[in-house]
């Protein structure tokens, strides 16, 4: 039986990644690695939309959330926190680990943060060093409106840092022209590699903050990690192999372009949402991400047994809910290495799972949609 991963990372790897990256292994301070870093820092300049140096950490995406955190605060400073799903509340989380206060936004799981929430907040705590909140919330699949935060937030003395985890690659995100001044990815989302890697870019504003902070830092130290990249190196031992298969990733990335990669993924988030929909089934989002579609299951349909049966009947991996909505969705995944015809299989796969469950619907209506959508696109 053969498996297809449909879960928001890691994500499906392309064959000739997976190749390169099988190649015989060279050594991190030859000639050779510095080339290849070259290359690879240059397009994820293209694919960050920035100027701005993109540091590559060995670490999953939460590396790169502590390496914002320790890197940009010190002890006791006051910053705002979008809370509106697992990853939201994660920042919470490494801020408080290093002793830092919070000012807590609440927002419903499945909720897109407001904007003017967030510059009311702004006007009543002056003091605000930096907010944190996510562009898609890939336990929600809610996408938040970083362009108008950012219009929000640019007249204010804090700094912007934003959790693209999933969102980069699939939401244009543009840190130079909105004035974002902390964007971090990971690697095993749209990026299509294996986990292991995480990136952050910072501002010239944020570049500066460093120079103020006295949380404690080694490995996450980034004035470090600049100082070396200046020489086509990095100050610890990199994950030399995912740097090897993540330059191969990026130079098809760049080969797509950018506006053809946002308009795929949009392609098949919609006709996802269109086969849901014709299913009878509800969204949890409010605004969806073009990462996942977050999909509320009746009560009348065991949730774990459907999972079960999908990853050992037919070979499809989605993911469930976490916290609070464990047992009442499902996540299914359409970022990175995905087509139409993928989205065709998981539509059919959650038609055969729900008949399984004796949900009523009528078979063939979700794969109907789905396709009907698709057909239409040029």
């Amino acid at each position: 039986m053969k498996k297809r991963l449909f879960t928001p990372g890691p994500t499906p790897v392309p064959t000739e990644i997976m190749l390169k990256m099988a190649e015989p292994i060279t050594h991190h301070r030859l000639p050779l690695f510095e080339e290849v870093f070259t290359e690879t820092n240059e397009n994820l300049q293209f694919l960050f939309q920035t100027k701005q140096p993109v540091i590559t950490l060995t670490s999953s995406g939460t590396g790169a959330m502590e390496a914002a955190v320790v890197n940009l605060l010190s002890p006791k400073d006051k910053v705002l926190v979008v809370r509106g799903g697992k990853f939201g509340a994660r920042w919470a989380e490494i801020c408080q680990a290093y002793g830092i206060e919070i000012v807590p936004i609440d927002i419903e799981w499945g909720k897109s943060v407001s904007p003017s929430a967030i510059r009311d907040v702004l006007k009543k705590e002056a003091d605000i060093k930096a907010i944190f909140t996510t562009q898609s919330e890939t336990s929600t699949g809610a996408l938040n409106d970083i362009e108008a935060i950012a219009a929000i937030v640019k007249d204010h003395k804090a700094l912007l840092v934003v959790d693209a985890i999933t969102g980069i690659g699939v939401h244009d995100l543009k840190p130079d022209d909105w004035k974002v001044d902390v964007v971090v990815t990971g690697s095993q989302k749209g990026l299509m590699i294996p986990p292991g890697l995480a990136f952050i870019s910072l501002s010239s504003q944020a570049w500066e903050a460093l120079e103020q902070s006295k949380l404690p830092k080694y490995y996450f130290d980034l004035k470090k990690a600049l100082k070396t990249m200046d020489k086509k190196q990095t100050p610890w031992t990199p994950a030399l192999t995912l740097i090897i298969g993540l330059n191969e990733a990026l130079k098809m990335i760049r080969k797509e372009g950018l506006e053809q990669l946002y308009a795929r993924h949009h392609r098949l988030a919609e006709a996802t949402r269109a086969a849901v929909k014709a299913l009878g089934l509800e969204l949890l989002a409010e605004h969806p991400s073009n990462v996942l579609t977050a999909i509320n299951i009746p009560s009348s349909v065991d949730t774990g047994a459907l999972l079960k049966y999908l990853r050992d009947k037919l070979g499809i991996l989605v993911a469930g809910g976490q916290n609070h909505l464990k047992g009442k969705i499902i996540r299914i995944a359409h970022l990175g290495y995905m087509d139409d015809f993928d989205i065709i299989t998981a539509v059919s796969a959650l038609e055969r799972g729900l008949n399984q469950m004796r949900y009523n619907f009528k078979i063939g209506s979700g794969v109907e949609a789905a396709q009907s959508f698709l057909c239409q696109q040029k």
